[in-house]
């Protein structure tokens, strides 16, 4: 997958207490760990942003074995439900649960990881094509996989490449997990240019990561909206970084406000803010805004990737040529992936999707060719007959409501509005009334202790109906 051996001298990694990897010093490591594996075959890779999870995925695919990446730290029970459904030969683990597996056995350890053979040896065909899973809800340990194709990695890390346009002078500090679609993007990307990763568990609460981008120079920070909605509370417009080179935003819409207000920042300070739209089910990214029109076209996810192409569906399938009309985005590219998985069996199967993935989310362009995310198709409600987008309620109120989180959700005719902070209960219900139109007693706010997200910050929608109020 990586031409390691082009970039022998760059420096790969640099680990959190300094300790710098050349890329030659990468592949020997990849080398030494994937010889203890026979023959291609189904690993578990359960990751950290550490090196010792890094090698593991590098190595693992260009050693043509498949892993699936899961969080290090993934509940057991879920992780057992995981390996009773998968049946993987090897499971990758930090050294300090290396213990926990009892029916395996120790093969290699090295970089705080070990190498553990499972009770299973190739229970499931898996299909030539097939290079890497991943969850689609890695909190909830659902079993249903992404697959991803070798095809689908190279052409999407390629378009990244090109548009971020970017080469071995970058260093990327990580700032989303490993098993993340968008996180394991900005790994491959800059594997491909020779650029560099700055490998931390630290979050952007803790001071450490900062002393860590500053020391290691970093020169890219990503994030989802979550990200960008602390980066403002932590004031981050103020700090001086002068190694920063770009920003990018994925994983969701971000409010219009923020993007404006990141935008011009980047625009002020001679930077780049670049907002990118994906889904794991593209391998990564299917849109990026150029950093040229950030601010002109703010709360815009941009235009297609190199090599990919979008259109809009109406409700019977026929295409949308008009600007401004809502509809259903349809991407097409060779980075769409070959379908789910739902069980082992479903290993073996080949591409089901052709190129082309019908996304659910709602959306319109402008007459520029410049794409808008509305909302989610099923993240509407009808509130008395009328249409509602719980995406765009969520907007409007921390827009209006920048220090508080919230999320909305609820069945038709009474929209739920969770939010954490019960000093603005009333104002809240009372904003979203007038900003609708619509009767108060169809919306109900509920306070509860914190709004659950999953590890890339996106809400989880479906424990909000567990939530105790």
């Amino acid at each position: 997958m990586w031409p390691l051996n082009n970039f022998n001298n760059n420096i790969a990694i640099i680990e959190e207490n300094g300790n710098k990897t050349t890329y030659k010093q990468l592949e020997e490591y990849c080398s030494e760990l994937t010889k203890h594996i026979e023959k291609r075959c189904l690993v578990f890779n359960l990751c950290s942003n550490e090196i010792g999870s890094l090698v593991g995925y590098v190595g693992f695919l260009n050693a043509k074995i498949v892993p699936l990446m899961l969080k290090a730290d993934l509940d057991k029970e879920l992780l057992d439900n995981f390996i009773d459904t998968y049946k993987p030969d090897y499971l990758n683990v930090p050294d300090n649960i290396a213990d926990n597996f009892e029916n395996s056995k120790k093969v290699y350890s090295n970089l705080g990881y070990t190498l553990l053979k499972t009770e299973y040896t190739n229970v499931f065909e898996l299909n030539d094509e097939l290079a890497l899973l991943l969850t689609t809800s890695g909190s909830t340990g659902s079993p249903k996989l992404v697959r991803q194709s070798y095809k689908n990695i190279e052409a999407n890390t390629k378009s990244i490449v090109q548009y971020l346009k970017l080469d071995e002078t970058e260093k990327a500090i990580t700032t989303l997990p490993m098993n993340y679609t968008y996180g394991i993007s900005i790994i491959n990307t800059h594997l491909w240019a020779g650029a560099t990763l700055i490998l931390t568990e630290k979050g952007l609460m803790q001071k450490e990561f900062w002393q860590q981008l500053k020391e290691f120079q970093a020169t890219s920070i990503a994030g989802v909206p979550y990200t960008y909605e602390m980066l403002d509370r932590l004031r981050f417009l103020r700090m001086d970084l002068p190694s920063l080179r770009y920003m990018t935003q994925a994983g969701g819409k971000l409010s219009p406000v923020l993007h404006e207000k990141f935008a011009r920042w980047a625009i002020e300070n001679n930077k780049k803010f670049i907002v990118m739209y994906g889904q794991t089910e593209a391998t990564a990214r299917m849109s990026y805004l150029p950093a040229e029109k950030s601010l002109e076209k703010y709360g815009s996810m941009g235009v297609a990737i190199p090599g990919g192409k979008f259109s809009l569906i109406d409700v019977n399938g026929e295409n949308i040529v008009e600007p401004d009309t809502v509809g259903e985005l349809v991407y097409e590219g060779e980075n769409v992936t070959l379908g789910y998985a739902q069980c082992g069996e479903d290993l073996k199967l080949g591409d089901e999707r052709h190129g082309r993935l019908v996304t659910g989310d709602m959306a319109k362009f402008d007459k520029d060719g410049f794409f808008y995310i509305v909302g989610r198709k099923k993240r509407f409600l009808k509130i008395f007959g009328n249409r509602v987008n719980l995406d765009e309620t969520e907007r409007l109120i921390k827009s209006k409501f920048s220090q508080i989180d919230c999320a909305c959700a609820g069945i038709d005719d009474k929209m739920d509005i969770f939010i954490t902070d019960e000093n603005y209960k009333s104002e809240i219900s009372k904003f979203i009334a007038e900003k609708t139109g619509l009767n108060p007693a169809a919306f109900c706010v509920k306070i509860i202790s914190q709004i659950p997200k999953n590890e890339a910050g996106k809400t989880l929608y479906k424990e909000l109906e567990c939530c105790n109020v």
